[in-house]
């Protein structure tokens, strides 16, 4: 008989469910405990109701519970799931959950957990990656490398990373080599019976097995960077969709990756908007909004918009949007919006980790070197005693891991050592207590100290085995020899040997009697601007005293070029001469050589600076006129070939150690450095400082001129680097073409019928030439190839050649493919490649020039056919005559260290090098000798000039800095001297000695600008001349 509707039940007690009498009851305290310390125990236990449970389960499907405070937000868990698994690179990766509405959804880190989870206890967190860079080979760790490998293997089994049968049967055999190691019929049977890699897999087994016997001794690293190789080619590679409809109402997919929004129809692409198409993301409602650039679909068709299912669901998918665009494209992450006051517009949601740009620089100059780690097979058949969690062991404490200005995730963390998947985490230590490594001692349970690990390298995983096989061999030239051949100028990169003769060398004696300056941070900046200037008034001295001597000479040119040059130059230098005069005067009496420096009266340099820039400002229309000078000059060289001998004649003389036009630009220049100057001097003085006044006065007057003349400057930097290639280049007429703006140069390997060559590209605005260097005494390149941007194709393959760092570019003549020296510099052609195909298709004008069929296209070879002409010595030899003809050129040019370092520069760097132009005397030692040589040393154009004094004509010698490191010495080198830095090229080692902490910080930070602007370590080269990372 049923229960009667409205009545009720008593509820059992403990008791009677034991089956003992109503009145008799059950103690549930532990023996000797009391009940109000049983309850003040609950409140302190953080899995009672004041404390959270969290289950986070990890890619390799093993879950783990953390204990947090049940206001702790998302960054506090991320943060312990991350120091849990030792990930360095973790910004790549993310904690989901499923919703109510059983839609995955990110943690975000700000929120707290309580804010974003109904039920937290109940809920699953999964680690899983949430950014998918474009190719995995920018991720430096091979832990990174092994999670995302495990995310594949996820995706494949969810039915997410969809692809062709063939291609799930070889993702899946990489697998089964990485878990189980090589092939063997009944353990791979029994393997695939008890684990699922594939939906499909009992139809797909013998397939699998097929693949799986093809990679015999391959590792598990190896296997894992296959299977990121394989996946990241795959359309679906990363791809999370979001359901909505068009305005028509067909129902499509929405998708965010590295380059932008992408539209799907089913399983197929139909559409991608790059983040540079894209003005604004946007929702209303249920209704996302895409606002392009008018030039994309024009101005009457410049919003798009899709209508998701919900509002929550189009927020989200929002919210990856811009995490995306700012990890992806942005450097830096954006300054959190301030809250209004009263009334709030729109979502204040930003992204707040850090960007890619951000993790790779930290990755690489920090002091988190790689984990050390030792990939394993993860489903091995090994003894219980051996099987621990696949986690790297890390046994150092990174103090600054983590940690972003600004960003939540900022934090003091100390990496532990872990041992096994089942053992807890290792406590964090006292608050008290400095951060450290610590083990836990099975034994005893107390912490032992663990040595730390430093130095340690791994085998980069990304040259597959395949590689080896590659019937593509490598040229001699590929080796980045810099040794010259017969009959040639010695190389720029060889070590720089300075005649001894004549230079003190200074011994212990006599450093103590050197004479003590001015501790003050002002005298260094201050005396900063007096080195400088007296290079500045050299290279000043290059136009007025010594080309003037020469062209009157020769009579070479004419009256009113020579009247136009001089009577724009001559006042500057005469202004500078008496300038450089009064500092080197007030100088003096700061260093305390009379009385004045003890009442302190000339203890500054902002009356000096402010007086003499108030002067300046009477030049402004001398600086104005170098764009017509320059372009003057141009013609007249190209017009009167008398002139044109006299200027290449003088541009190899010694006194013009850089290109002539070069130091037309020093006046214009020279004012962004005093700019630089005394925005240093006016952050170091506090505002109640007798010279504030002064240096604040002084900056604005020189920042208004730098601001007039800055659109001059970048033209006329574009138009001297044009003049310059247009000298140094055989093959190619009409460089200076207007319009045309220079964007890159450097060094990529061809690939030609004799494998892969050296070749020299240079990007341009509207076109890319490549070409080779001549066997004979001339430093000049003959250019083999003319390739518009427009209708240009980049494309990445690197494992369709097994060569690594391996790009295709398309173009409507020829198609060829290259490769660069190392992944960073893949990607900076590639980037930069795409940016100015972007700016050409936008350009309104269409370039006047046509291609040369004898410099373009030696055959009527399709436009789809891989150009692998033999162009190399035969080429080359075909030239030799008219190379013969050519005046011998200067070998310290950039594009001639470009080529021997295996490296390419930017416009950009340029700009960044002219900025950082530095002088002053310097203690020079080499790595076996014992004393030190004083030395003048001038930095400029990525290069050192090295003088005895100041007083000097020319450098005796140069030393280039691409591809050197620069750091501090190690205990192993045994300099136990203050303000030492060293630079390092292979076995080239140089040690510097800095007079203060300002100098030597100085010194510092502009090598690194010229050193450290690219990673320069190859997979191709040798492992032999490979650089060392010294940062």
């Amino acid at each position: 008989m049923g229960e009667i509707e409205g009545s009720y039940r008593p509820l059992q007690t403990p008791g009677t469910r034991l089956g003992v009498n109503a009145n008799v009851a059950v103690r549930t305290l532990e023996p000797g405990q009391s009940l109000s310390t049983a309850l003040a125990n609950s409140a302190r236990d953080p899995s009672s109701g004041n404390g959270l449970q969290i289950r986070v389960e990890a890619l390799d499907e093993t879950q783990e519970v953390y204990e947090m405070e049940s206001k702790s937000d998302g960054q506090e868990l991320m943060t312990k799931v991350f120091r849990r698994f030792n990930l360095i690179e973790n910004d790549y990766f993310g904690l989901e959950f499923q919703n109510m509405q059983m839609n995955w959804m990110w943690l975000e880190p700000i929120k707290p957990i309580v804010k974003q989870v109904r039920r937290p206890k109940n809920t699953l967190f999964r680690l899983s990656v949430k950014f998918f860079p474009p190719d995995p080979g920018q991720l430096h760790e091979e832990y990174t490398r092994y999670l995302f490998a495990l995310q594949m293997k996820r995706d494949l089994l969810e039915g997410k990373l969809t692809c062709s049968e063939n291609t799930a049967a070889l993702l899946a055999s990489h697998l089964l080599q990485s878990e189980i190691g090589d092939f063997d019929e009944a353990a791979d049977r029994q393997h695939l019976k008890r684990n699922k890699l594939l939906p499909n897999q009992e139809r797909l087994q013998e397939k699998i097995m097929e693949f799986h016997q093809r990679h015999l001794g391959q590792t598990p690293a190896e296997s894992d960077f296959q299977v990121l190789e394989i996946s990241r080619k795959l359309e679906m590679y990363g791809i999370r969709f979001h359901s909505a409809a068009d305005r028509e109402g067909t129902k499509i997919n929405l998708a965010v990756s590295h380059m932008g929004l992408q539209v799907f129809q089913g399983n197929t692409k139909i559409n991608t908007f790059n983040w540079s198409k894209i003005r604004k993301l946007s929702f209303k409602r249920k209704r996302f909004l895409i606002k392009l650039h008018p030039e994309v679909h024009g101005p009457h068709q410049d919003t798009l918009e899709f209508l998701m299912v919900s509002r929550d669901q189009c927020k989200v998918f929002w919210k990856n949007c811009v995490e995306y665009h700012t990890f992806f494209r942005l450097l830096d992450q954006p300054e959190p919006k301030s809250k209004p006051i009263l009334f709030s517009r729109g979502s204040s949601f930003r992204y707040s980790g850090r960007t890619q740009k951000q993790l790779v620089d930290y990755v690489r100059d920090s002091g988190a070197r790689r984990t050390p780690y030792q990939r394993r097979h993860s489903r091995a058949q090994i003894s219980t005693r051996t099987l621990c969690a696949d986690l790297p062991k890390q046994s150092l404490s990174f103090n600054e891991c983590l940690k972003v200005p600004g960003s939540p995730s900022s934090a003091t963390i100390s990496f532990h050592s872990l041992h096994a998947s089942s053992t807890p985490p290792c406590p964090e230590p006292e608050p008290a207590q400095p951060p450290t490594s610590l083990q836990e001692d099975r034994g005893k349970g107390t912490p032992k100290p663990l040595h730390s690990f430093q130095g340690i390298s791994m085998d980069n995983p990304q040259l597959s085995p395949f590689a080896l096989k590659s019937h593509l061999t490598l040229s001699p030239s590929f080796q980045m020899s810099t040794l010259s051949l017969p009959g040639q100028a010695p190389s720029p990169l060889q070590s720089p040997i300075l005649s001894e003769v004549g230079t003190a060398r200074l011994d212990e004696e006599e450093e103590g009697r050197k004479k003590r300056y001015p501790a003050d941070k002002a005298y260094f900046i201050a005396k900063e601007i007096l080195t400088t200037e007296r290079t500045y008034l050299k290279d000043l001295e290059v136009i007025t005293v010594w080309f003037r001597s020469a062209v009157i000479k020769e009579n070479a040119m004419p009256e009113g070029l020579m009247t136009l040059l001089f009577s724009n130059i001559d006042p500057i230098y005469e202004f500078h001469r008496g300038f450089l005069k009064e500092i080197d005067q007030r100088l003096a009496l700061w260093e305390g050589r009379s009385n004045a420096h003890v009442k302190g009266d000339y203890q500054r340099i902002g009356d000096v600076m402010l007086r003499n820039m108030c002067f300046l400002k009477e030049f402004t229309s001398y600086l104005q006129k170098h764009d017509e000078v320059l372009t003057e000059l141009e013609k007249a060289t190209k017009r009167l070939k008398k002139l044109e001998t006299v200027y290449k004649e003088f541009e190899l003389q010694k006194v013009c150690y850089l290109p002539l036009n070069t130091f037309l630009l020093k006046p214009i220049q020279r004012l962004m450095h005093y700019k630089l100057i005394l925005e240093r001097l006016c952050k170091h003085y506090t505002p109640d400082h007798q010279d504030y006044s002064d240096c604040k006065d002084a900056l604005k007057e020189v920042a208004e001129m730098a601001a007039q003349l800055q659109s001059s400057l970048i033209r006329l930097e574009n138009f001297q680097k044009l003049t310059e290639l247009q000298r140094d280049l055989i093959g190619i007429e009409s460089l200076t073409a207007s319009g045309r703006e220079f964007i890159r140069e450097g060094c990529l390997f061809k690939l030609t019928k004799k494998g892969l060559q050296q070749r020299m590209f240079f990007l341009f605005s509207d076109m890319l030439l490549y070409t080779s260097k001549g066997v004979t005494a001339t430093n000049q390149f003959k250019v083999h190839g003319q390739l518009p941007l427009h209708g240009m194709i980049i494309e990445e393959n690197d494992n369709e050649l097994s060569v690594p760092h391996c790009f295709t570019i398309y173009s409507a003549q020829r198609t060829i493919v290259v490769a660069a020296s190392s992944k960073v510099e893949m990607g900076k052609w590639i980037e930069d490649l795409n940016v100015a195909i972007e700016m050409a298709k936008m350009s309104q004008e269409k370039s006047d020039l046509f291609l040369d069929t004898s410099v373009c296209d030696r055959s009527n070879r399709s436009s789809d056919e891989v150009s692998l002409e033999q162009e190399s010595e035969d080429d080359t030899h075909s030239s030799h005559s008219s190379l013969d003809k050519q005046t011998h050129h200067r070998a310290n040019t950039t594009m001639h260290v470009c080529w021997h370092r295996n490296t390419s520069v930017s416009m950009s760097d340029h700009s960044l090098a002219v900025e950082n132009q530095l002088s002053g005397y310097l203690l020079r030692k080499f790595k076996n000798s014992n004393g030190w040589q004083k030395l003048w040393v001038v930095f400029t154009n990525f290069c050192l000039f090295f003088y005895k004094t100041h007083q000097d004509d020319f450098p005796l010698a140069s030393l280039p800095l691409l591809g050197y490191t620069v750091s501090t010495p190690a205990e192993a080198d045994s300099i136990h001297k203050e303000y030492v830095f060293k630079l390092q090229f292979k076995s080239h080692v140089y040690y510097f000695r800095a007079e203060s902490e300002y100098t030597f910080e100085r010194w510092m930070e502009v090598i690194k600008s010229a050193a450290s602007a690219t990673g320069r370590m190859s997979l191709l080269i040798p492992k032999e001349s490979k650089e060392m990372n010294g940062n």
